[in-house]
């Protein structure tokens, strides 16, 4: 990775958690080949560090991300790796810190975390249609699911965003917070989620998710290697026997 790629993204590690930082805020943290090889590099060290349970995705300066640079795309940027990101999210939770805004290809970096903590008045959208575009990083297909298929199909065809303020109410946003308090209400839910077991909160999280669309039955055999590598874990045993010992368990991932 390029320095500037390192310097697109920031990474902090709190304990179990990965603060991940996407670092232009000169550029609003739009995306260019930098920010995109820096972000999933952060998301592949979420995912292959066994010390870590969870992370939170947030921007610096005024917001989260504007979306694509369109002087960097028309220069014919790599952003291949921010697609990545996009079709396959992270191995484990993943938490957005949104202020300010997510509009086009920042609302879809969102919409890959697995939970959304916003400010109010933060504004969410998908407005690339005003400039011959349209939402091709999964946002036309994962928005219907988060705030109904009308509001899905108002923000695609007519590019306006909602605040956070609705978002919550529709359920795509999960905890509300007062302006420059998202970030740290994103942390902590995310030490909240590392205070459980790793393999299982990893498992459960991959099982939501799969539920979008699959049969129960279908949800059964996926659900089949997880009761193999979670139940039958170093931790499965850690997590009973610490309870009965009246102490906080002591998680090894393993």
């Amino acid at each position: 990775m390029s320095d500037d790629a390192t310097s697109a993204v920031l990474t902090e590690r709190r304990d179990r958690v990965l603060v991940i930082t996407l670092n232009r805020p000169e550029a609003m943290n739009a995306i260019n080949g930098d920010l995109s090889g820096g972000l999933w590099a952060a998301v592949n060290e979420l995912n292959d560090d066994p010390g870590l349970t969870a992370g939170v995705l947030t921007g610096a300066g005024k917001g989260f991300c504007s979306g694509m640079d369109l002087k960097a795309f028309s220069r014919g940027e790599d952003i291949g790796p921010m697609l990545e990101f996009v079709s396959n999210g992270a191995e484990k939770p993943l938490i957005a810190a949104i202020e300010g805004f997510a509009l086009a290809g920042g609302l879809e970096l969102a919409l890959s975390c697995d939970l959304l903590v916003a400010a109010e008045g933060a504004k969410l959208g998908i407005p690339e249609v005003g400039v011959g575009l349209f939402a091709a990083g999964a946002g036309l297909f994962r928005l219907p699911s988060r705030v109904g298929y009308a509001k899905a199909m108002e923000m695609a065809v007519t590019g306006d965003p909602i605040t956070a303020d609705e978002a919550a109410e529709r359920g795509l946003v999960s905890r509300l917070t007062a302006k420059g308090r998202a970030l740290d209400e994103a942390i902590a839910l995310a030490e909240r989620i590392a205070r459980n077991a790793p393999l299982a909160v990893a498992a459960s999280k991959k099982l939501i998710r799969a539920t979008q669309g699959a049969t129960e039955d279908e949800l059964r055999e996926a659900q089949k290697p997880f009761m193999k590598s979670v139940w039958g874990s170093n931790d499965a045993k850690e997590g009973p026997r610490a309870f009965a010992e009246k102490r906080a368990p002591e998680w090894t991932g393993t």
